[in-house]
């Protein structure tokens, strides 16, 4: 018999110090319902996420099923959801979830840190209205990112959890496609149990990477051993999932903190897994201390590379990085670069619509006196005004070409590249992370000349500009924002504490399976 599986999902990463998300913010990247859901998932470029593609693919290349696609609400990292709008797409998912019956099986792309301007948890919440109205004999799998701050009612409600396992997010089509498989397995009539264990680690988002040659990678050695442990005996055989979660620490959640998901065939193997994951990521709490570049620093590396026998250089401004909720304009790096003449640098994305307004007003070729910043859009975006001319206009629409956005459908609004002495700088309208060499290479500009490249980015940029820049070549510079690593900037109201590495004194010890 055809299985009918539903297919949902609410994605975005929400920073709680910064400004609201609206219903704007989602339709502007992925808000999809019905068949147009499903024809965006098997489109050759499309706009959502990877994950829903990939679950997708598989289910078509395994034979006949029915795909009854509900709701997909996916928005680039911003602050917490008006409660309002996600009130009225709460209603949507149940009524099309119901309109759907029967089921045998329901998928959802979750992100994991979401939050809205009521609810700390709205992925549980969501999760617990799909439970109610499907029953517990209908298997329920979801995928998340790694940066979520999984909850009780995040396990409780599911039958199978599958967690990102690459930083940068570079396996999300490969993540919907092991989910697809776990859910045959679930209808094929498997059975599961699944542990939560979480340590007292806010990991701060520079310690979180995971490629093998990536600098200081404590996280990505305990995903290492959870895929190497669930092949080895006694695991092998007996566990499906391991799912290592590094968390978002600005959610500021009691939900916070670097947790190991299991699913098993029983409790007592989940459990027993997530408890020797955990014990050896609690091992490795001291190497979770961010280390960054002043900004000092920065400018002098930058003159640096004058000097064409030193290597050209990226730097990362992980603490403006749209993709953590960062509004993507703050100016301390490019009025330090801009002050010391740096050269031969191109600085993107600044997110600032009224300047590329102005500069498509004015047209290609035109000189004025650029101000950045005339709208301010948090205590870290003040204003910068500098002389510039308008080197090239571009409508907006971009292919993504490598890493998090390879292959996929996106749009800046309209931009422009601007001209400020040595350094170009690329002004959009809408907020998107620097991850990708095709937001700078759409406007003509060949990377590979350019001594300096600064990113608003936290690290998705490793894997698109990996082509260009070694891991020795990266920068990560210390600067003001709503994404500092630095975590004591912040203040903290709902993280669990005292915790890494904000505290001293931090105790742990392994819970017994409750």
């Amino acid at each position: 018999m055809t299985k009918r599986i539903a297919l949902l999902g609410f994605s975005i990463e929400c920073n709680r110090f910064a400004p609201t998300a609206t219903e704007r913010d989602f339709a502007t990247r992925t808000l999809l319902r019905g068949a147009d859901m499903l024809a965006d998932a098997r489109a050759e470029a499309p706009r959502m996420l990877a994950e829903l593609p990939g679950f997708v693919a598989d289910m078509d290349a395994a034979g006949a099923w029915e795909a009854l696609p509900v709701l997909l609400a996916m928005a680039e990292p911003n602050g917490p959801v008006e409660q309002e709008f996600f009130d009225r797409l709460m209603l949507e998912w149940e009524a099309r979830l119901r309109a759907a019956w029967p089921l045998d099986g329901v998928y959802c792309v979750m992100h994991g840190a979401g939050l809205t301007t009521g609810d700390d948890d709205p992925e549980g919440t969501l999760q617990t209205m799909v439970r109610r109205v499907v029953g517990p004999q209908v298997p329920v799998v979801a995928s998340y990112d790694l940066h979520a701050n999984v909850s009780d009612t995040d396990i409780a409600t599911l039958d199978a959890f599958v967690g990102y396992r690459t930083n940068p997010h570079l396996d999300m089509r490969e993540r919907g496609a092991e989910s697809a498989q776990l859910l045959r397995r679930l209808m094929a009539g498997a059975q599961t149990a699944i542990a939560r264990v979480r340590l007292p680690i806010v990991p701060p988002t520079v310690t979180m990477l995971t490629a093998p040659d990536a600098p200081n990678r404590p996280y990505g050695e305990l995903i290492d051993l959870g895929q190497a442990l669930l092949r080895q005996p006694p695991w092998a055989g007996r566990v499906m999932n391991v799912s290592v979660m590094g968390g978002f620490a600005f959610g500021d959640t009691p939900h916070n903190g670097l947790t190991v998901v299991v699913t098993a065939n029983e409790p007592e193997t989940a459990h027993g897994l997530a408890v020797e994951i955990a014990t050896a990521g609690w091992a490795r709490r001291e190497r979770f201390h961010p280390h960054l570049t002043t900004l000092q620093q920065a400018v002098a590396r930058a003159k640096g590379t004058e000097d064409r026998a030193r290597p050209a250089l990226i730097f990362a401004d992980v603490a403006d990085n749209p993709g953590g909720g960062g509004r993507g304009n703050t100016m301390f790096i490019l009025s330090a670069f801009c002050a010391a003449g740096v050269r031969a640098a191109v600085v993107g994305l600044i997110h600032d619509p009224l300047l590329a307004a102005e500069a498509h007003r004015r047209g290609e070729g035109a000189a004025f006196s650029a101000l950045f910043n005339r709208d301010p859009t948090s205590d870290f975006t003040l204003p910068f005004r500098a002389p510039a001319k308008v080197l090239r206009l571009h409508a907006g629409p971009v292919r993504g070409r490598r890493g998090i956005y390879a292959g996929g459908s996106l749009d800046m609004g309209p931009s422009a590249a601007l001209q400020l002495d040595g350094i170009t700088v690329l002004v959009v309208s809408e907020r998107f992370q620097c991850a990708d060499p095709a937001f700078i290479e759409t406007f003509g500009i060949d990377i590979a000349t350019q001594r300096v490249v600064v990113v608003k980015s936290r690290g998705h940029f490793r894997g698109g500009f990996d082509e260009f820049f070694r891991h020795d070549q990266v920068v990560e510079v210390d600067a003001p924002g709503l994404t500092s690593p630095m975590l004591h900037h912040f203040h903290w109201k709902h993280l669990p504490r005292p915790v890494i590495p904000l505290d001293a004194n931090v105790t742990w010890s392994p819970p017994a399976l409750s």
